[in-house]
């Protein structure tokens, strides 16, 4: 067999083992891999996750099951409850989605999360990722599952670049088809394990590679790990921005068991516009309710 140069793909099936064999014996013990979790606890999961990492998420997520087991009984609180459970896990209007599609498994299939990827697409706030992934993760179906981690980890070994780009693309979500294995339960492992890979080895900065079980195969680090050729990464700013004044806002709203004052409002940011810009996206984004008398509160319907 002649040695692989760093303009080729190393075959799929040379992956699968090294990269599965090396999650069998590193994967991390978190509660939505659990048996017990069941598919309503790897949707919450999920939900939870994106842009957040496990360490906030965690114990979010055990004080979120341990209130709400079910679909149904989320479904069964107005959607403020979501939005004031969410804390501080940022992006809210994950919560509210969440919470929509509580709604529609209760209403559409009896309160159990439907296995069909065709009709978990279908929820509110379930997009192709989501969808695979509770598919594939709650029921152990084939299907392929691009979040960062795994775009990171298909760009290096797969490509021989050291990023994906900003936006998933087609030829991304070909490569991604080409790799999955065909035994359905197989699949559904190989796409935990590349998860996997890519938070704790194949990670963004400082890539362990001397971990990495597939690192004999990797196009990126035998081309000599090329740099970055794409638009400039640009990362995520947080002080002085909407996000923050937003924060600040709901974290008034969620500590109030009754409707919150604009005065108590205006005491979170000082600059008033950028607080009025923040207040009325939230109440755009149905985050927040105004009421008649100028008090504000977290939504009910």
């Amino acid at each position: 067999m002649t040695a692989m140069t760093s303009t080729q793909t190393p075959p799929a099936a040379s992956l699968h083992a090294p990269v599965i064999g090396w999650f069998e014996q590193h994967a991390r013990d978190l509660p939505w891999r659990r048996p017990e979790a069941g598919a309503w606890g790897v949707m919450v999961s999920e939900f939870m996750l994106q842009q957040t990492p496990v360490s906030r998420v965690l114990p979010v997520y055990e004080q979120w099951l341990a209130r709400w087991p079910r679909p149904a009984d989320l479904a069964a609180e107005a959607p403020g409850e979501a939005v004031r459970a969410w804390g501080r896990l940022g992006y809210p209007r994950r919560a509210l989605r969440l919470h929509g599609a509580a709604q529609a498994i209760t209403e559409r299939h009896d309160g159990d999360v439907p296995s069909e990827h065709a009709q978990l697409l279908a929820l509110p706030g379930i997009g192709e990722y989501t969808a695979a992934a509770v598919a594939s993760f709650a029921y152990g179906q084939r299907h392929p599952v691009l979040d960062t981690n795994v775009r990171r980890v298909f760009a290096r070994a797969a490509s021989g670049v050291q990023y994906p780009p900003n936006a998933t693309t087609a030829a991304e979500r070909k490569l991604a088809r080409a790799l999955l294995p065909e035994e359905d339960e197989r699949a559904a492992r190989w796409a935990a394990a590349t998860m996997e890979l890519g938070a704790l080895v194949c990670t963004a900065r400082n890539e362990d590679c001397d971990r990495c079980p597939i690192a004999s195969r990797c196009a990126w680090r035998l081309a000599g790990k090329p740099a970055h050729q794409g638009p400039p990464r640009k990362g995520q700013t947080y002080a002085g921005t909407d996000r923050q004044v937003r924060g600040r806002l709901l974290a008034v709203l969620r500590d109030s068991v009754s409707p919150v004052a604009q005065a108590a409002l205006d005491a979170v940011w000082e600059e008033p516009v950028q607080r009025a810009r923040a207040l009325d996206g939230l109440v755009a984004d149905g985050l927040v309710e105004p009421l008649a008398d100028g008090r504000y509160r977290l939504p009910l319907t």
